[in-house]
C-alpha cells in the first residue's frame, strides 16, 4: 500500500500500548547516537510501528517472555527529517565527537558507502525496529559481543570473531525475529524490518510523538 499520506499517521501504533513489556532507550531522542545531538523529529522518547509490524513483534516478545527475555527496543519509526540529519553530518567533516563510541574504525564519510546509515531508511516506512534482548534475572542487557550502533565489522549478524555465547545470543533474538516474520539487514545484528511491510514505497514525514498518534 503506498496510498497513504506522508504525514498521515493512521496505520501507526505507540509499541509500549500495544506490547506493555516492552524496555524503551530511544537513542535518537538522547544525545547518545553517533550525532551527538537529540535528531529531527524525535519529540519524544517513543517507539511507534505499523499495526503490522506490531503484531509481530508482539509474538517475538511473547516467546521471548517465555525464555526469560524482554524486548529492549532502541528505535522504530523514524521520520524522513531525521534521515536528512544524518546525511547533511555525514558531510560534516569537523563533527566527529561520537567517533571513539560509535565508529572508532571507520571515517564517517564512508558509513553510507558501507551500508550503516542509509540516505533512504527503511525505518521511514514504519516496519523496521532497532532492538535487543534483556535478561529478567539480571535486568542487563544480553551481551551481543558489541553495543548498539557501533558501525564495525563486528556488529554484522554473521561476525565470529566473537564468543560463542555472544554469537548464541544473535541467533536466539535473530531466529525469533525471522521466525516471525521479519528479515535481517546483514551489518547490523540489532535490525529487522518486516518481510510484508504494509507501506514498502512510502516514506513518512509525522514526528516521533504518541501525541501526534493519539490525537
Amino acid at each position: 500500500m503506498s496510498d497513504k499520506l506522508p504525514m498521515d499517521s493512521s496505520g501507526f501504533l505507540v509499541l509500549a500500548d500495544f506490547i506493555p513489556q516492552i524496555v524503551q532507550e530511544i537513542r535518537y531522542y538522547s544525545t547518545f547516537n553517533f550525532v551527538g545531538d537529540r535528531i529531527d523529529g524525535y519529540e519524544e522518547p517513543c517507539a511507534l510501528l505499523t499495526m503490522e509490524a506490531a503484531r509481530a513483534l508482539k509474538a517475538v516478545s511473547n516467546e521471548m517472555i517465555v525464555k526469560g527475555y524482554r524486548l529492549k527496543i532502541f528505535d522504530a519509526y523514524r521520520p524522513v527529517c531525521a534521515v536528512n540529519q544524518f546525511k547533511l553530518w555525514a558531510i560534516e567533516d569537523l563533527d566527529v565527537r561520537m567517533k571513539e563510541y560509535f565508529y572508532p574504525e571507520i571515517e564517517k564519510q564512508d558509513l553510507f558507502k558501507l551500508g550503516y546509515i542509509a540516505a533512504r531508511s527503511s525505518h521511514s516506512r514504519g516496519s523496521t525496529v532497532d532492538l535487543t534482548l534483556l535478561d529478567m534475572k539480571s535486568g542487563k542487557e544480553v551481551d551481543m559481543g558489541s553495543p548498539f550502533d557501533l558501525f564495525s565489522e563486528k556488529s554484522h549478524p554473521d561476525y565470529r570473531g566473537i564468543t560463542d555465547e555472544q554469537y548464541e545470543n544473535r541467533m536466539l533474538l535473530q531466529t525469533a525475529m525471522v521466525r516471525n516474520g521479519f528479515s535481517t539487514l546483514d551489518c547490523e545484528w540489532w535490525h529487522f524490518t518486516l518481510k510484508d511491510e504494509p507501506y514498502p514505497d512510502t516514506y513518512f514525514e509525522f514526528p516521533v510523538s504518541s501525541a501526534f498518534l493519539r490525537k
